[in-house]
This record gives C-alpha cells, structure tokens and sequence, in this order.
C-alpha cells in the first residue's frame, strides 16, 4: 500500500484574529491536498502562535498564555475536524497544551480522520524547559492508532529519543511513527533527527518528523525554532542507502511531501539484509 504524506515546515506567525488563523491552516492543508497528500503532519507547538491573539500581557507570560489558550481550544478541535473530512486526509495538527484539570497542562498531538472522529497522544517525557519553567505535565498512555494505512502511533519531540517508547508501538502494530517536534537550536533539531533516524533504523519502519520554524521574538514559548522536515526509513534493500526517503531545506516554510510504501515495511523485516526488527529481543541477553 503507497500512500503519500507531508511533513510541515510550518513557519509560526503573530495572529490578529482567529479568521487569520484559519486561513493559515486551510491554505495549509489545501495545498497538501492538492498534491495527493493523504496523511498530514503538523509540528509541536505549532498552535502556540494562538497565544498572540491575547495581548501582550497574556503571551508575554508562559502561564497566562496556557490559560488564555483553552478558550480557543474547542475552536482548533473543531477546525482540524472539519479539515480532516473535507479534504478526505488523516491530519496531525501538532499539538496544543491542554487543560485536564485546574492549572494541568499536557501536551496533546490530536490525530483527525476523514470521518470526523479523532483521537490523541500526549507527550510523554517532558524536556526541562517544560518541565522546569513551563510546568507541563507528562501523558500517562502510550497509544497506537487504526487507520486505513494500518496502525499510526505519535512519538512528540523528546518522546522519539526515548527507544522503547517506539519499540512497545512497532510491537503493537505500527509501521510508521509522527513526530511533530519544536527546537530552539540546532543541536536540538539534530537530536530529534538522530533519534528518528534510529528508531527507523531500529524497527525498521517510517518515521516522518515535521518542525516548527522561525522567529516570534514576542514569545515566551516559542520564540526560536528552527529545523528541518523529513521521512526515515529502514536502511536496507528496497530503501534509500541512507535512510533518508526526503528531507527538506533547513528553516524553509514548506510542505515536504514524498510517497511511502508500507507494504515494504513487512517486506524488509522478512526479506532484508539484517533484521534489527526480530532481533531486538537478543540485546536483553547481554543487558
């Protein structure tokens, strides 16, 4: 089964109102369409540019803008929704900080289908930023999710320099891994790469990750961003030698869209020259 999916450069923006935003986001999404593109990836955080339609004594502030944030919440749920079903696409909007309970945030990367249902997956493990100045929480599920390319799971960011995390998902069925991720420097863009490329390599699977990029000096948050799209693959016969399927210009604001082949990911983990799939149990013999 080929599918085609893109992968987010989305550059964040200083709104004015939420029409702004829509626009941004159904321009977005139409031109993904209007290629072909069937799955959808948006980066981390990429909804933090909502916070600029509060002022700047709400944005300005890591938890004023948190709060201000949930009243547009039903709205971004309730757009994504609707652009998931019109363009007929399995969008991952990024994620949004969400309150569970009274002043407690999880990071939520939302997966819309095209029949209008949706579902999550929260970040996991939280950076020190999140952890130490930002105080947001981490999720307690590690989740899969069923679609008709088979099962997707969402790895956020930190999340995908963690192996077992993805080694569990593979484990339950998946063969293609999102990573919506948010770095403020280039060695933080590059240890997201590094462990995307590896848990490709790993599992032998897809695993595509989306960037936030460019400057919002008004922001608390998210105020640097930089990075680059791409889609990793097994490093094996039927793949790219460096398991690098596409990978776009850094900081660009674009699309990156490629087609994927997850018949072949069964394939090269029966057929191909090594087999790091099967054979991750026998690394616990010499743990």
């Amino acid at each position: 089964m080929n599918v085609k999916i893109a992968s987010a450069q989305y550059d964040i923006s200083f709104l004015t109102s939420w029409q702004q935003y829509q626009n941004k986001v159904e321009q977005w999404v139409a031109e993904a369409a209007r290629q072909d593109a069937k799955i959808l990836l948006f980066p981390e955080y990429a909804s933090m540019e909502l916070a600029s339609l509060f002022g700047k004594d709400v944005y300005s502030s890591l938890s004023k803008q948190l709060a201000a944030m949930q009243s547009v919440h039903n709205d971004y749920i309730e757009l994504f929704k609707y652009l998931a079903k019109q363009c007929q696409c399995i969008v991952q909007s990024g994620t949004f900080p969400v309150e569970i309970e009274p002043g407690v945030y999880r990071n939520r990367a939302y997966l819309f289908m095209p029949d209008g249902s949706f579902d999550y997956q929260d970040k996991l493990i939280m950076t020190r930023f999140e952890n130490e100045q930002w105080f947001i929480q981490g999720g307690t599920e590690l989740k899969c999710f069923d679609t008709e390319y088979g099962k997707i799971a969402i790895n956020i960011c930190y999340d995908s320099e963690f192996p077992l995390l993805a080694r569990k998902q593979v484990e339950m069925g998946v063969n293609l891994i999102l990573v919506p991720s948010c770095t403020d420097t280039v060695a933080g863009y590059h240890r997201v790469k590094i462990g995307c490329q590896a848990r490709a390599l790993e599992n032998q699977c897809y695993v595509v990750q989306s960037p936030l990029v460019g400057n919002a000096p008004w922001s608390e948050a998210v105020d640097v961003n930089v990075g680059a799209a791409a889609i990793y693959t097994p490093v094996d016969r039927g793949f790219p030698d460096n398991g690098i399927l596409a990978i776009g210009n850094f900081n660009a604001v674009t699309w990156l869209i490629a087609e994927i082949s997850l018949d072949g990911i069964q394939t090269v983990r029966e057929q191909g020259q090594v087999f790091n799939y099967r054979d991750w149990p026998l690394q616990k013999s010499f743990a």
